[in-house]
């Protein structure tokens, strides 16, 4: 396979595995947020983390494939993000953590409960934002060596208006993907499920108008020459998303909770391959004041036979992954039910 061939479709590749991360685990994180506002007495709240708990590790699956996936085929690009965003991987790596241990430790250890329970939230709260800042500033571009090293301010130079615009949208997503699971989760007439069937619509809303506001900033003001080349394409995915939002709010209302999940999900798809496509060929975009140029899927990838090696590995694994996650969900499908809270 030709290799320009090949580093196109790591590109689009890593796109897919990042955009189904926050499909799955966006709910998890969404959720986790929510959870001091959602659950308002011990059973609620059990309802809560039961409704994550079979699925939320398995989630974490497609972050920790698209960071190795990123390692292997485009080494430059990788040196050069987690070495410029160091406290922010720290940071989102810390949440990660702290939302696990808060989640095992927390029926073990009745006296700290309410730590575990902040630090659910706490924990979901980093990366939540934190991503949406990181995918920001690769848009936006950062100031590099003439070698690809980050020269910026660690962390707070990260952080600039267009950057918190997107960390806001992945926050709101987040938070809307998982008032729509827990939607389609809650017992039906309890009073944690009529309190996410008022709280979805607003967050619906939200996202909607934050993801028009960051489309016209990005495509107007932040990258306005990114977008000479398949403009046509994205200008179909930023409609696709934009349709997609509504159909979930239109899908809430008339109370088809699961089709509202599934909607809200290929509507943050669609939003991460619109990203995507604005991007390429472009790993990470160089600010005007770098000394370094771009890192692009060209002048960042590993050689031919990295790419057709890791094409073969990822035609015998992805099936496998998706396997699982198919027999995982047809497991656990469902209303939680209160029988099910002794886990």
């Amino acid at each position: 396979m030709d290799i320009t061939i090949l580093q196109g479709l790591w590109f689009f590749l890593i796109a897919v595995l990042i955009a189904v991360y926050f499909m799955l685990d966006g709910f998890d994180l969404g959720i986790g947020v929510l959870y001091p506002i959602l659950g308002m007495n011990e059973q609620e709240k059990a309802v809560l983390r039961r409704s994550v708990g079979p699925v939320w590790d398995g989630n974490e699956v497609w972050l920790l494939t698209a960071g190795g996936a990123l390692f292997a085929a485009f080494p430059l690009a990788y040196a050069t993000t987690f070495s410029g965003f160091y406290l922010a991987v720290m940071l989102v790596l810390f949440g990660l953590i702290v939302r696990a241990v808060s989640l095992e430790y927390r029926s073990h250890d009745n006296s700290w409960r309410g730590l575990w329970d902040w630090c659910f939230c706490i924990g979901s709260l980093l990366p939540a934002l934190l991503f949406g800042v990181a995918i920001g500033c690769i848009y936006e571009g950062i100031p590099m060596t003439a070698n690809g090293d980050y020269s910026g301010v660690p962390l707070l130079g990260l952080i600039t208006p267009f950057t918190l615009l997107c960390g806001v949208m992945g926050l709101v997503l987040c938070l809307t993907q998982g008032l729509a699971w827990e939607c389609a989760k809650a017992p039906l007439g309890s009073d944690l499920y009529k309190r996410c069937t008022k709280l979805r619509p607003i967050f619906q809303i939200v996202s909607l108008v934050v993801f028009i506001v960051l489309t016209i900033v990005a495509l107007t003001v932040v990258q306005p020459q990114m977008h000479d080349a398949l403009g046509w394409v994205r200008i179909v995915l930023a409609v696709l998303v934009g349709l997609l939002l509504l159909v979930s709010l239109f899908a809430g209302a008339q109370k088809k909770d699961t089709l509202c999940v599934v909607v809200q999900c290929a509507a943050i798809f669609m939003f991460i391959m619109l990203f995507a496509t604005s991007m390429f060929p472009n790993l990470v975009v160089a600010s005007p004041d770098s000394v370094g140029g771009t890192i692009t899927a060209m002048n960042a990838a590993s050689s031919e036979l990295t790419l057709t090696w890791m094409t073969g590995i990822t035609c015998v694994g992805l099936p496998l992954v998706l396997l699982y996650h198919v027999l995982i969900y047809r497991a656990f499908r469902g209303r939680v039910d209160v029988n099910d809270l002794n886990y």
